[in-house]
């Protein structure tokens, strides 16, 4: 996804990503533990709340902190009659910190 002209604002304290029964979740591939951090993306359009998913160690980002999401990806999905669009990244950076821009994925 290109994002060079999204901003990224901590809306929610990053959080372990749970299973029904309230165990973290674990990347499929590489075994990593799996977390979720809530963002809201302003764009000239308008702003959308999303919940990003990064694999690894938590992101050190705090609420109100702008962010740049790593490599993030727009997965679409479909279960039991529902379907939605999830969010991954490689990992979120505080913005202005040494931060890497934005890549298209």
């Amino acid at each position: 996804m290109d994002t060079s002209r999204v901003k990224f604002t901590v809306t929610k304290a990053v959080d372990k990503k749970t299973d029904q029964n309230g165990n973290q979740k674990n990347d499929r591939h590489t075994g990593e533990p799996l977390w979720s951090t809530q963002v809201m993306a302003l764009d000239e359009t308008g702003g959308e709340m999303l919940t990003i998913t990064t694999a690894g160690q938590p992101p050190k980002v705090n609420v109100g902190q702008d962010v740049v999401p790593v490599e993030l990806e727009a997965i679409p999905w479909a279960t039991n009659g529902r379907n939605g669009t999830a969010f991954k990244a490689v990992s979120l950076n505080v913005a202005g910190a040494g931060a890497s821009k934005p890549h298209a994925a």
